[in-house]
């Protein structure tokens, strides 16, 4: 399998160069040169199947040029071993044909951990093999960030550098990123917004020189590695539900559209994925180009739900490239207009994302009202990102078709919110209790590219 650039110009690499380079040299997205699919018999035959199993025959395609079919069934199951549920995704019945897939089982109790878990087992086989370091640095709105920290800390080939917006993210977020004592892991509160974090990032990127230096290596979903672990959740829960035999909706509360894209991917591999809905919050810049009001850049409401409070949403450029037939040069004429504000979305372009997504928003007001409902209706308390989800999902959902809403993290990352909603505290896991206790460490810098280059150079080790 080759990887290929959404912008056209950067050379072909294998699975494992395309997971170690993260941004490609032309500023795109690696993909894929080729999707591939699997037979409907195939696809009947996973249900019931243990969660890793399902990831193994899902995934094997996309890396079987990059690593034995024996160190990648160990890579999965060193992945996952350390989830809360046997079942690492389980799906929750809310009602007749409403599901939660659960999705906060893992270590940091937030979906980011099905793939940073998956992508830091991937990353350590390669760099053992090959003897190399790598620094990763990486850009959070507040659950990145600790499921990467959580996936690299302590390993000996990797220094691990986490941007993440300085008093926009909850306090469980915050600590979660600032309280492992390993000294390969380094946590920055940037004076700006995540899509000054999310810039920071591809700037530094773009900056060969730096690149080169420190060996750069990306675990944001500009990875394919991140979107690809997210593929197999899809293919879990749809086949539980009947498919390939019946078509299964998805509504998906997302920020930074990895989530959904691995959807896409999922449906283009045969899932019989009916409507792929995309939630947003108050910050809804996905929903109104979906809407075919353009995709242009506004200022980023802080909201109860920060992990989706972006304007620039990087995985877009993924669905933009397959809406506009593959053409890597008009992508790259839509990204640079972006960096001036944003761009309008050409009508069959419009009309092939309309194929495939839906979308609605809600406001403030509308999330906490669902938390408090969700809770009175079927005694589930969910996180304010989920009650997105749920919101979005009750207006798009069709009769006699299930619709999963994707319940992205645990309600106790977010108590502040969830309990002012529904009057009741989220307690943390008892493995995590001490959570509070413990000593942060981490280092408040300036929204400058040229600070946060030097403080890395400063904190790698040799």
């Amino acid at each position: 399998m080759r990887y290929i650039s959404t912008r056209g110009q950067a050379p072909e690499l294998t699975f494992e160069e395309a997971m170690l380079t993260g941004l490609a040299r032309d500023g795109g997205l690696y993909l894929p040169a080729e999707i591939p699919a699997i037979p409907s018999d195939e696809i009947a035959a996973l249900a019931g199947q243990p969660y890793e199993e399902i990831a193994f025959r899902v995934m094997w395609p996309y890396v079987s040029g990059s690593f034995s079919e024996d160190e990648f069934r160990g890579i999965i199951a060193r992945a996952y071993e350390g989830f809360g549920h046997a079942a690492r995704a389980p799906l929750r019945q809310l009602d007749a044909n409403a599901f939660l897939l659960e999705l906060f089982h893992g270590p940091t109790l937030a979906f980011k951990d099905f793939a940073m878990q998956l992508i830091g087992q991937l990353f350590q086989t390669a760099l053992e093999r090959s003897g190399e370091r790598v620094t990763i640095v990486g850009a959070t709105s507040g659950d990145t960030g600790s499921a990467a920290i959580e996936a690299f800390r302590g390993l000996d080939n990797v220094d691990v550098f986490i941007l993440f917006p300085h008093g926009r993210v909850s306090e469980v977020q915050r600590r979660q990123m600032t309280t492992p004592e390993d000294a390969n892991v380094h946590a920055l509160a940037l004076d700006g917004d995540f899509d000054d974090c999310q810039a920071a990032v591809k700037a530094m990127f773009n900056d060969f020189e730096f690149r080169d230096g420190v060996r750069l290596a990306g675990v944001n979903s500009i990875n394919f590695a991140r979107v690809l672990a997210q593929v197999v959740y899809y293919f879990s829960s749809a086949t539980n539900l009947g498919a390939p035999h019946r078509a299964v909706d998805f509504t998906v509360p997302t920020g930074n559209f990895g989530d959904i894209f691995a959807g896409y991917i999922a449906r283009r591999m045969g899932l019989p994925i009916g409507r792929l809905v995309v939630a947003t919050n108050q910050n809804d810049i996905l929903h109104r180009c979906l809407s075919g009001q353009g995709y242009h850049k506004g200022d980023t409401i802080p909201s109860i739900s920060p992990s989706m409070d972006i304007q620039v949403s990087s995985n877009f450029e993924r669905a933009l490239y397959y809406a506009y037939d593959q053409d890597g040069r008009a992508v790259a004429q839509l990204m640079d207009e972006l960096k001036t504000g944003g761009f309008e979305v050409s009508q069959g372009a419009m009309q092939a994302l309309r194929e495939t997504y839906a979308s609605g928003r809600a406001s403030e007001t509308e999330t906490g009202a669902t938390i408090r409902s969700t809770l009175a209706s079927s005694a589930e308390l969910v996180c304010p990102h989920t009650a997105v989800g749920l919101k979005v999902a009750g207006e798009q959902a069709r009769p006699g078709v299930p619709m999963v809403t994707l319940a992205t993290a645990h309600p106790a990352k977010f108590p502040a919110a969830v309990e002012e909603a529904s009057g009741v505290f989220p307690p943390l896991p008892s493995r995590m209790g001490n959570l509070y206790e413990k000593p942060e460490r981490v280092h408040r810098i300036a929204n400058d590219l040229g600070a946060i280059e030097d403080h890395i150079r400063g904190h790698i080790h040799a």
